[in-house]
């Protein structure tokens, strides 16, 4: 195992309870974009956190791929969409993103581990 993304999720969850505490305003509307720009619409939010992993992975963000990975696994993402995404960060981004995407790969795995 390279990380261990279910625990760097939590980790993050905590520090950016810290950030929040500290400017809620801009937090608060930091939720409100997030919620906005994930609502359903003509994609679908499965779709959105597709997406957001492919910038993700292209802009080798660890913390975004443990999120999005693991909000795509709870609204029932395939290996093979993931795989997808992957190929399309790959694309835009080159060889960073193909080694961010495996990163992605594995967990995926480690989130859909029964």
């Amino acid at each position: 195992m390279h990380k261990d993304w279910d625990r760097m999720a939590k980790d993050l969850s905590g520090l950016m309870a810290e950030v929040r505490k500290g400017v809620p305003e801009s937090a608060k509307a930091f939720g409100q974009l997030a919620a906005a720009a994930t609502a359903p619409g003509a994609l679908d939010i499965k779709t959105k956190e597709l997406m957001a992993l492919a910038i993700g992975i292209a802009a080798r963000c660890d913390g975004c791929i443990a999120f999005h990975v693991k909000a795509a696994v709870q609204l029932g993402a395939s290996r093979e969409e993931l795989l997808e995404t992957v190929a399309m960060a790959m694309y835009m981004g080159g060889g960073p993103s193909f080694i961010y995407g495996a990163q992605a790969l594995e967990a995926f795995d480690q989130f859909t581990a029964p």
